[in-house]
């Protein structure tokens, strides 16, 4: 489908250099183009391929009406100037994910998407069917562009791939085998025109050509979820941690299809919304014939993602955790409910006007918040209007450092920020490791 065309890629990164690569192999002609200098020998690479790049804050107006498509990356906004001309001049806007797939072979594809726990939930899908020895390819947004993968993939290969709401949105003909909607809440408003419905809507992208021959595993215990999915022709297999569902929990135990599966005390991973990750997990494995021994294997050894509720180190009888990717409240709610201890949260970063309400009822166990920040100011009065004290840093560091300052024994450091990184960072994994660095340096 993508051959002999002439195809704009606004914005590089990983994903536009992964595609750029893949398209250029297949006769095209390619215009690439950022606002910022990207990385030399990347650049040299493309160049080599015979694609052009070019650095621009304008790159509306190299666009005309003698391209085919335009594939944007996924943190572009769709009213972006280049985006609303390709649509005026009647050309298809796509992204990296959907060129991908036209080039993949015949092969089992898993996608996963929601608001919150889909990296953790895609990490234990692709380690189960590792350990159980199947040919399996992790990609998506955890990291890895589909386009890096696709000279990789063979015939009946399986592809576990973390989907975001950022690339659903330019999605069409991309199909899952099998879709996982882990949880909805509002998120990521700003990119979908502050508009709850269009978030869900895009959300729903998941679920694509679905017909009752495709597998669509969703929370039962999620209305927004229930409500979604209502109308989509998928086989749905549904679970919960909370009310009784295809997969649930009962007397401690994960039972599916009427059969214990595993001890929730014997996963490593704790809280609710972990149990929910591996309900999700364990559908899609035993669906694709993995054994309940390797499941078991995987789920008692798995100790998390990287800055995701990832422990870092205990001091003084202190715990340090960072949850990093927590770029939202929903997040923190999360992680903040999962320690039951004394906790110090540090909480701040981009200000997108957002409420910190729903953290509420969940902030029983913060004796203290340290923030710092764009939002430093609106987390300080949210604090004084639940009376928990709170201390303003200007950054990450002296945040940390004054959170060690105010703890004693016995309590919980947790980095979860409950927003976005960019007023700071350039990616929160940047933030998460910050923190940890900092950490490590105290004595």
């Amino acid at each position: 489908m993508y051959e002999n065309k002439k195809i704009f890629i606004l914005g590089m990164a990983r994903s536009g250099f992964e595609v750029a690569k893949l398209l250029a192999k297949h006769n095209n002609e390619i215009t690439i183009t950022d606002m910022k200098e990207q990385n030399e020998e990347d650049v040299k690479v493309l160049k080599e391929l015979g694609v052009t790049y070019i650095v621009t804050d304008k790159p509306d107006e190299l666009l005309d009406d003698s391209y085919d498509v335009l594939v944007k990356n996924p943190g572009i906004i769709k009213s972006h100037k280049c985006v609303v001309k390709a649509k005026e001049l009647g050309m298809k806007v796509i992204n990296e994910v959907e060129v991908a797939g036209t080039f993949l072979p015949n092969v089992r594809i898993v996608g996963i998407t929601g608001s919150n726990g889909k990296t953790t939930t895609t990490t234990l899908i692709y380690n189960i069917l590792e350990k159980a020895g199947l040919p399996v390819h992790l990609g998506g947004n955890i990291g890895y562009p589909v386009s890096s993968l696709v000279e990789r993939v063979k015939e009946n290969d399986i592809l576990v791939l973390e989907i975001s709401d950022h690339q659903l949105v330019d999605m069409y003909d991309f199909k899952t085998d099998i879709s996982v909607l882990t949880n909805l809440y509002q998120n990521h408003l700003d990119f979908h025109e502050n508009s709850y419905d269009n978030y869900k809507n895009t959300k729903k992208k998941i679920f694509n050509g679905h017909t009752d021959k495709e597998l669509a595993i969703i929370n039962n215990g999620n209305e927004d979820v229930l409500k979604l999915v209502n109308d989509i022709p998928s086989k749905k297999i549904t679970f919960s941690s909370e009310v009784e569902s295809d997969i649930y929990i009962k007397d401690d135990y994960i039972v599916y299809n009427n059969e214990k599966i595993i001890n929730i005390n014997d996963i490593m991973l704790q809280g609710k919304h972990n149990y929910e990750n591996a309900m999700c997990a364990i559908v899609v494995c035993k669906n694709l014939g993995v054994s309940n021994d390797v499941i078991n294997e995987v789920l008692t050894t798995f100790g998390g993602v990287e800055h995701r509720i990832e422990y870092v180190r205990t001091l003084n009888k202190r715990d340090f955790y960072n949850d990093s990717k927590s770029t939202n409240t929903d997040s923190t709610v999360i992680a903040v409910n999962s320690f039951k201890r004394p906790t110090i949260l540090i909480m701040g970063g981009l200000d997108r006007g957002h409420s910190f309400d729903n953290l509420n009822e969940y902030m029983t166990n913060v004796k203290l918040v340290v923030c710092y920040g764009e939002t430093k100011e609106r987390i300080s009065e949210w604090c004084k209007s639940l009376n928990i004290k709170c201390i303003i840093k200007d950054n990450l560091i002296d945040a940390t450092n004054t959170s060690y300052e105010n703890s004693s024994e016995g309590d919980v450091i947790l980095l979860s920020p409950g927003c976005a990184s960019w007023d700071q960072y350039k990616c929160f994994e940047d933030r998460g490791n910050e923190f940890k660095e900092t950490v490590n340096k105290l004595n």
